[in-house]
């Protein structure tokens, strides 16, 4: 719940201009993920949004994924990059294998929040740090900088398509979008909240 809260806040100072923390940093990314965005394209009537708070400043990495409607279960999902040009193509993966710590597997539908510490190598795909330069802060600027330019995708895999059923590129979303996304995200908390209470 705080960690929902702490991001609609993030969503909500970015709308109205004010900077969260540092004067640059967190940056928000989104990304619509679908069947169609995958490379090659499919058509699975599967759909999903990922958030990507990207803070330099305290070297964290926070990501929130929502999917649902996958035709197979989950085997992985990560994040891709860089790819060569900005919002399409294909690239190696960055962040750990197979999947996120703690990410739904053996699902087809669910919710995911966790905030990873960029510091530590355990965040990253090995071959992700070495093509970076070596270390862990190489590969958190690497990052940085392919969200910055567009050219990093969130997707999540199946066991029906195992290349990738559904993706994203990551971008800074318009003001409008970002308070829908945020405001999607409240009503998520709040609904998970509510369950939280029912069960004691």
């Amino acid at each position: 719940m705080k960690i929902f809260l702490s991001a609609f806040l993030t969503l909500f100072l970015a709308v109205i201009g004010l900077p969260s923390q540092g004067l640059t940093t967190p940056i928000t990314y989104i990304a619509h993920l679908d069947g169609p965005s995958e490379s090659p394209p499919n058509a699975s009537p599967a759909t999903g949004n990922a958030m990507v708070i990207f803070d330099g400043n305290a070297n964290t990495l926070e990501v929130n994924v929502t999917f649902s409607g996958l035709l197979g279960t989950t085997t992985a999902a990560h994040i891709h990059s860089p790819t060569p040009t900005p919002g399409t193509g294909t690239a190696g993966i960055a962040t750990q294998l197979p999947f996120f710590t703690g990410f739904p597997i053996g699902v087809t539908s669910g919710t995911y929040d966790h905030t990873f510490d960029m510091t530590l190598a355990t965040t990253w795909n090995p071959a992700f740090i070495t093509a970076s330069g070596g270390t862990a802060a190489d590969a958190e600027l690497a990052l940085g900088a392919s969200l910055a330019a567009g050219t990093a995708y969130l997707n999540i895999h199946s066991t029906v398509v195992p290349g990738g059923e559904i993706r994203g590129f990551l971008a800074v979303p318009a003001p409008g979008t970002i308070l829908l996304f945020g405001t999607g995200l409240a009503g998520l908390a709040g609904f998970r909240f509510r369950r939280k209470k029912k069960k004691h």
